[in-house]
């Protein structure tokens, strides 16, 4: 097991050093970033009112927008020539976020990092065909270095081309794919099309799955298509990338390593810290950064976190399969709706495939409508009945989502692919530019 002893940490243990860097961390940030000096002295509060875990919740939160607003070394607890890397989020919707790393923070998210390849059930001799994208986003260098650190050969085929990215996973015979959800499954679409069977011609043992919200449906689907265990990774560039929590082979949630990161759920409205085990926002305090700690960052991510032991053994925390982000959460009509709900009912309906779209509009009332391929087999089986099986997609996704949504069968490869994340949602509440035939 790689870094057993951080592993096969006990929740006792865990909860002592949580307080030790805790303390250490506030004094840390308070001292070296002129942001939180500034936050705390407004919520008239010092370093030294934090004297246990639990006045972690007096701590001032952190926001997305506190990293915009002090774009590029606003946060930086170090002078900037002890940073050895940069990162930074793509900036689409304004001033990017950026994020800085140490020596120590690149040895610190190495480590995790192969914790969580090895928590997979990863092993040293396996080759990883690392499908994120390389550059500023976390996600190919994250998954490529601890992979690396792990003992893994890493193929870094990177996204696209994926006529060629086939080609090498049957010639390697690779057992570990890194890729988005969304990805794998157009891998697996593609192969065929290509005249591989991915079961009888490639050798995958492990995905490592992570960057957007997938259902339980989309894992079988995942897991039955390619033939390998699909396993959760979850992470974001403000806690240094991929590699905050992964699933173990129970795949009953995903272990926080706690050690380095104290988790909190908060009710996203009020703030207030919520009970072990209720769904709220969760919020992580980085323990250990040295370039850019961040203290109670929230997330926006929606989930539960529950501190009982897994049938693993392992003690560190677990984050619930994430429902979603709060920012990515529709309101329609008053009810909450989010694209992972929609998933789950179109995937129960057996012959919807896994491609949809969902379309938010409004005239006088908020209208949700779902366009959905129907499964190629499916489609093309004698027995194929759209009226019906619209029908019972219908009821489905009403049963779920508690409104009644308008739904769309495609043929099957009517929507667009996309070798990253899968753009899901289009809410064209505020658009000029609409998209006809719904």
């Amino acid at each position: 097991m790689f870094n057993e002893k951080a592993q096969k940490m006990k929740l006792d243990d865990i909860r002592e050093l949580q307080e030790k860097r805790l303390l250490k961390q506030v004094k840390y940030a308070y001292e070296n970033v002129p942001m939180y000096k500034k936050r705390f002295k407004e919520e008239g509060i010092k370093p030294s009112d934090i004297k246990k875990l639990e006045d972690a919740r007096k701590v001032p939160f952190t926001v997305k927008d506190d990293l915009r607003d002090h774009y590029p070394y606003g946060i930086l607890a170090v002078p900037k020539e002890k940073v050895v890397r940069f990162h930074a989020s793509s900036g689409t919707t304004g001033t990017p976020t950026v994020v800085s790393y140490t020596k120590k923070d690149m040895d610190v998210w190495g480590d995790l990092m192969a914790r969580c390849y090895d928590s997979a059930g990863v092993e040293p001799e396996y080759i990883v065909q690392n499908a994120y994208g390389y550059g500023l986003f976390t996600g190919g260098l994250g998954f490529h270095q601890g992979a690396e650190v792990m003992g893994c050969a890493v193929l870094p085929t990177s996204t696209g081309n994926t006529k060629k990215q086939i080609k090498m996973m049957n010639d390697f015979q690779t057992e570990v794919l890194a890729a988005t959800p969304s990805y794998a499954i157009y891998l697996s679409e593609a192969a065929e099309k290509y005249g591989f069977d991915p079961l009888e011609d490639f050798n995958l043992k492990v995905g490592m799955f992570g960057a957007e919200p997938w259902s339980e449906e989309a894992r079988e689907s995942i897991e039955n298509s390619l033939g390998i265990k699909a396993q959760d990774v979850y992470g974001m560039s403000e806690l240094y990338g991929p590699g905050v929590a992964v699933e173990c082979p129970e795949q009953n949630g995903l272990h926080i390593w706690s050690d380095e990161f104290l988790v909190e759920t908060i009710d996203p409205k009020t703030g207030e810290v919520l009970p072990e085990g209720e769904k709220g926002e969760i919020v992580f305090t980085m323990l250990t950064r040295e370039a850019m700690p961040l203290l109670r960052y929230r997330t926006k991510d929606v989930g539960s976190v529950t501190y009982e032991e897994c049938e693993c053994g392992r003690q560190h925390p677990r984050i619930e399969k994430i429902e979603g982000r709060s920012d990515d959460m529709l309101i329609v009509g008053g009810v909450n709706v989010f694209p992972s709900q929609v998933e789950a009912a179109l995937l129960e309906t057996e012959g919807i495939g896994e491609h949809y779209q969902i379309i938010v509009d409004r005239d006088v009332l908020d209208k949700l409508y779902v366009r959905a391929e129907v499964d190629k087999d499916h489609y093309e089986s004698s027995e194929y009945d759209e009226e019906k099986l619209k029908k019972e997609a219908s009821e489905n996704l009403t049963a779920v989502l508690n409104i009644k949504a308008r739904l769309k069968l495609l043929e099957p490869g009517t929507l667009p692919r996309t070798v990253g994340k899968a753009k899901r949602v289009i809410d064209q509440r505020e658009e000029q530019d609409r998209i006809e035939e719904l």
